[in-house]
């Protein structure tokens, strides 16, 4: 059984980079962690867990289907989270808006926008009322920051997310949570590449202070892992 002295945080999409250093962050700092990942292979976050002295749980989830989201909420019961954080993005390639087939435009909104806001409205409500409610989003969804082009789909898709947060925390304005879009920074991943300026080891930490520094604060911000304020 957990320790409910402990504080928890539920990490969607962890098997891998982002999110598993984000879980191994907060295991760090002495948290339960609840970290999904999609299917049943054994990932990274397999590993993590063996050394978690139990401290670790996983559960699947595939984003993209809504009754998988509800299947979810149903296993946590009526757990209480302090951190709900959704980790989602994929790219099919830097092509201009004009020659993306409507099948991949549909995919990529559909997982980097669509998908991690049903998650925040499904399980938004498990997140205790000082809580917070997080989403990786990237500066690439900045319209203002937008001065060079390039990725135009992917660009969209994060700009996509920030709205529909905007949206989401319009709608509940008077809810106590504290609302994120996190920009982790250019980070070597399989989606940002090997010339990125970060390792996972050094964007992570700052993403988690950030959060941190921000508990208990309502409404919503768009912040990076140094905690500076990214414009919309």
């Amino acid at each position: 059984m957990p320790d409910t002295t402990r504080q928890t945080a539920l990490i969607v999409g962890a098997s891998r980079t982002l999110g598993l250093g984000l879980a191994a962050e907060y295991l760090r700092r002495g948290w339960d962690v609840i970290g999904t990942v999609r299917g049943s292979r054994r990932t990274g976050l397999h590993d993590l867990a063996d050394t978690s002295d139990g401290r670790l749980t996983i559960e699947s989830l595939e984003m993209t289907e809504p009754e998988q989201i509800s299947a979810l909420r149903d296993r946590l019961g009526r757990r209480t989270l302090d951190l709900l954080f959704v980790n989602a993005a994929i790219t099919r390639g830097d092509l201009p808006i004009g020659e993306v087939p409507t099948e991949m435009f549909t995919e990529v909104m559909v997982v980097n926008a669509l998908s991690p806001m049903r998650v925040v409205e499904s399980l938004g409500p498990l997140v205790a009322p000082a809580g917070t409610i997080g989403v990786m989003s990237s500066d690439q969804g900045s319209i203002a920051l937008n001065t060079e082009g390039g990725q135009d789909l992917y660009r969209a898709a994060k700009s996509a997310l920030n709205q529909l947060m905007r949206c989401y925390a319009a709608r509940t304005a008077e809810d106590t949570r504290t609302l994120l879009l996190m920009d982790p920074g250019w980070v070597r991943t399989e989606l940002g590449g090997p010339d990125a300026d970060l390792s996972v080891e050094e964007s992570i930490p700052g993403v988690a202070e950030t959060i941190e520094r921000h508990r208990g604060k309502p409404g919503l911000r768009f912040l990076d892992y140094q905690g500076q304020v990214v414009p919309w």
